[in-house]
């Protein structure tokens, strides 16, 4: 099953690689993607589609990622970094720069950094006791980001009409302003993080084991947690730096790979590759099933996350 989310990945890139006002064959994609390809080929991949399509697939990866870890560690499956604030904390500090600063690039990548550390250690600092539980996390931080909200609409009436707009469309999750150097940053972080992420997987299991088990297996297992949730909130500060709050995407991507691998694995590769097709598939959506309408990514994933959400809070105890 693994392999058939492989290809389908593939599938999708190429899909959305050679699709458009400008039609190009999977010849022509791979010709041009490897510098064989002709001159509208080449600029209509490399300046056009290309910053928009692996774009996806890094936001998709980096929150499919960062929703393994944070479910893992809270062992709760609607913890995620968008249920439990981080995202929010995450776009309440990059509106911020935006309306106040007129931030892009670099200081907004920055500002969302700081905005989602700082929101993830009041989650844990507020939901602390002996240790960190999965019900206490979930219930604090939803409460943060109830505040973080506010905050958000709070800037988004200070700005001018042009910032709203702009800001609005940042925060619906929206790959339209994707460039070359952001996806390059983009790709770099996740890269390193992915490493830190793979690195410590090891523990993922050792804790899934019980905090008990994991102390007398040698491991500590609040030094172990913070750390691998310090991980997931910089993959998500980074994948919402590059495209706003794509929402739920962190959310279902760790229970559909744990399905597909089977065993009840922790699955950071599968989940990175399927947060990447929920992306890439659900920006496709988003671009050509209305036609005349292209929406945000964020509005594809929220229209199917939600129901997915309520369909776990119905099951749940």
């Amino acid at each position: 099953m693994l392999g058939a989310v492989l290809v389908l990945l593939v599938a999708l890139v190429l899909t959305g690689l050679g699709v458009g006002e400008i039609p190009l064959t999977p010849a022509q994609v791979v010709g041009a993607a490897f510098g064989h390809g002709d001159a509208i080929a080449d600029f209509v991949i490399g300046q056009l589609r290309g910053p928009r399509v692996f774009g996806a697939l890094f936001v998709g990866a980096a929150l499919g990622v960062a929703g393994a870890i944070v479910q893992s560690v809270v062992r709760n499956p609607i913890a995620s970094p968008d249920v439990i604030g981080v995202s929010s904390g995450a776009s309440a500090a990059g509106i911020t720069a935006i309306v106040l600063f007129g931030a892009s690039g670099g200081p907004l990548f920055g500002a969302v950094l700081v905005g989602a550390v700082v929101v993830a250690l009041a989650v844990a600092l507020l939901a602390w006791q002996r240790g960190i539980s999965g019900n206490r996390v979930v219930l604090v931080g939803i409460g943060v980001a109830a505040i973080c909200l506010a905050v958000t609409g709070w800037m988004l009436t200070s700005g001018t009409v042009t910032q709203a707009g702009t800001a609005l469309l940042w925060l619906s999750g929206s790959l339209n302003a994707v460039d070359r150097g952001s996806v390059v940053v983009l790709g770099v972080a996740f890269v390193v993080l992915m490493v830190l992420a793979l690195v410590q997987s090891p523990r993922l299991t050792i804790l899934a084991l019980g905090d008990e088990v994991a102390s007398a297996l040698g491991l500590r297992p609040d030094r172990a947690k913070v750390l691998l949730l310090l991980t997931a909130v910089c993959l998500t500060a980074a994948a919402v730096a590059t495209a706003g709050p794509v929402s739920f995407v962190a959310l279902m991507s760790a229970p559909i790979a744990r399905r597909l691998v089977g065993g009840g694995r922790v699955a950071l590769g599968p989940s990175a590759a399927v947060g990447a097709v929920i992306v890439l598939g659900g920006d496709l959506l988003a671009q050509y099933a209305i036609p005349g309408t292209a929406l945000p990514v964020g509005v594809v994933t929220g229209v199917v996350g939600a129901p997915y959400l309520l369909w776990l809070l119905a099951r749940g105890r």
